[in-house]
C-alpha cells in the first residue's frame, strides 16, 4: 500500500470518507509519517489520478477496491504431453492450479487475462527430460513473443528452461507459454507459472 501526498481539504475529506470506505493513506503536507487504516477500500489523493479501476472527484481523491488483488501460479503434475501441443499454437498447459487469486487464469487454456493495466511479474520454470535436443519457450502478450528460455543441454539427465520479467500490460491482455523450439514428450513434470499484479496503472 503506498502513500500518497494529500493538501489539506483532501486529508480532511479523505478523513470524512473513512466511516465509509475503512482505509485512508494519506501524508500530510509536511511529509510526516503516512496514517494507515486498513479496511475495505483505500482513498488516495493525487492530484493527477488515474481513472482506472476507481473513482475519482474533482478534489483528486480517488477509491479504489483493496480487493483488486490478482496473482496466479499452475503447475505440471504429469510428464504427458497432452494431444493439445500437437495443434499449431504449441501453447504449454498446466494441469494444476496452486494459487489463484482473482479467478483469471484458465486453467484449460493455460492463459492468464489481465482485468485491469497495470505492471504484472511472470515466470515460468518448465522442464525437459533427457532428449538430445533444445527446447524454446516464450512468454506471449497478446501472440507475440516477450522473452525466451533455452533448455539444450544434452548431457544432463532433466533441464528447465526459465526466465521472468516485468511487463506493462494492458485490460483483457493474453499472457501465456508457448513451445517454440522442439517437444516436452516425456517432460516437464514441474513445470510452473506463475504471475502478479504489482501496482496497477
Amino acid at each position: 500500500m503506498v502513500p500518497a501526498r494529500c493538501p489539506g481539504p483532501c486529508a480532511m475529506l479523505a478523513l470524512t470518507l473513512l466511516f465509509g470506505c475503512g482505509v485512508v493513506v494519506c501524508l500530510g503536507q509536511n511529509d510526516t509519517e503516512p496514517i494507515v487504516l486498513e479496511g475495505k477500500c483505500l482513498v488516495v489523493c493525487d492530484s493527477n489520478p488515474s481513472s482506472d479501476g476507481g473513482v475519482t472527484s474533482s478534489l483528486g481523491i480517488s477509491v479504489r477496491s483493496a480487493g483488486a488483488k490478482v496473482a496466479f501460479s499452475a503447475v505440471r503434475g504429469t510428464n504427458h504431453e497432452p494431444s493439445e501441443m500437437s495443434n499449431t499454437s504449441m501453447t504449454i498447459y498446466f494441469d494444476q492450479v496452486l494459487v489463484n487469486i482473482g479467478n483469471h487464469f484458465d486453467l484449460k487454456a493455460s492463459v492468464f487475462q489481465a482485468p485491469r493495466r497495470g505492471i504484472y511479474s511472470f515466470s515460468f520454470h518448465v522442464v525437459k527430460v533427457y532428449n538430445r535436443q533444445t527446447i524454446q519457450v516464450n512468454l506471449m502478450q497478446n501472440d507475440y513473443p516477450v522473452i525466451s528460455a533455452f533448455a539444450g543441454d544434452q548431457d544432463v539427465t532433466r533441464e528447465a528452461a526459465s526466465n521472468g520479467v516485468l511487463l506493462m500490460v494492458e485490460r483483457e491482455d493474453r499472457v501465456y507459454l508457448k513451445l517454440e523450439r522442439g517437444t516436452l514428450m516425456g517432460g516437464w513434470k514441474y513445470s510452473t507459472f506463475s504471475g502478479f499484479l504489482v501496482f496497477p496503472l
